[in-house]
């Protein structure tokens, strides 16, 4: 495996993401496709439309939402969108442009729709990405993602890799449950540590629009939990490795 060093930066996204975002926020939703397979909760193809043409997307009604023990009823969607927002403020774009609005079955996420290979998922990407796979995990870290599998990780045009499935995170609990341990121990790179403390920074500020955001999405204890797990991963300098309790990794793996 290559070693972390100062070049870990998010490769160029194959589509304008301010077009994305529009198409999202005020665009129509000119066709439902139906149901996505295997999904633990309600989540449908849909085709957004608006003047500059039409896309995929993906929607997940919050009155889909199954019901879990260890999350609050209907604010997965929520924690979707948060995600993104962090994504953003980090500037790593790791996640697809996602928004909240209204839908056929209620209020939900919205996510861009990427085009990508099927067969393809974390466990046969090889080491080509290592440095996207890196940034991910960090971001994983510090967003206490609960579920991340194999086939949560998309390959996009370019090699891009993408994260899906982000419903699972800002527990105040430690959840973390992911297949993606393979530089636990590891230093973080210097560039992505700048980046986090740049973000630490901006949620010291309770007018700053990430923060005013994310006040909307996630409670305050949440958002106090996700600010220490960032100052832990900034005063280690090193990813987490996976402790004697467990579970360490979601089922299933993809």
């Amino acid at each position: 495996m290559d070693t972390p060093d100062d070049t870990t930066s998010p490769t160029p996204s194959p589509f304008d993401k301010d077009a994305a975002l529009a198409l999202l926020r005020g665009g129509e939703v000119a066709e439902v496709h139906g149901l996505i397979r295997n999904s633990s909760n309600y989540t449908f193809l849909v085709t957004m439309k608006d003047a500059s043409g039409e896309h995929h997307a993906i929607y997940k009604p919050k009155r889909g939402e199954r019901p879990l023990w260890d999350f609050p009823d209907g604010s997965l969607a929520d924690r979707e969108l948060a995600s993104f927002l962090v994504s953003e403020a980090l500037g790593w774009g790791v996640v697809p442009p996602t928004v909240m609005r209204d839908g056929p079955n209620g209020p939900g996420s919205y996510q861009w729709f990427i085009e990508h290979d099927p067969a393809e998922n974390y466990f046969t990407f090889g080491e080509r990405v290592l440095a996207q796979l890196r940034m991910l995990c960090a971001f994983d870290c510090i967003t206490n993602n609960a579920d991340r599998k194999g086939g949560h990780i998309l390959m996009g045009e370019g090699d891009r890799i993408w994260a899906i499935d982000n419903g699972l995170t800002f527990n105040v609990a430690h959840k973390l449950r992911t297949v993606v341990w393979d530089f636990q121990g590891e230093e973080v790179a210097p560039r992505l540590l700048s980046d986090l403390r740049g973000l630490r920074d901006r949620l010291c500020e309770p007018a700053d629009p990430l923060t005013v955001q994310l006040n909307v999405h996630l409670v305050s204890g949440e958002i106090t939990a996700f600010q220490h797990r960032i100052e832990r991963l900034l005063k280690s300098g090193r990813y987490p490795k996976a402790g004697p309790s467990g579970p360490h990794y979601p089922w299933p793996p993809v």
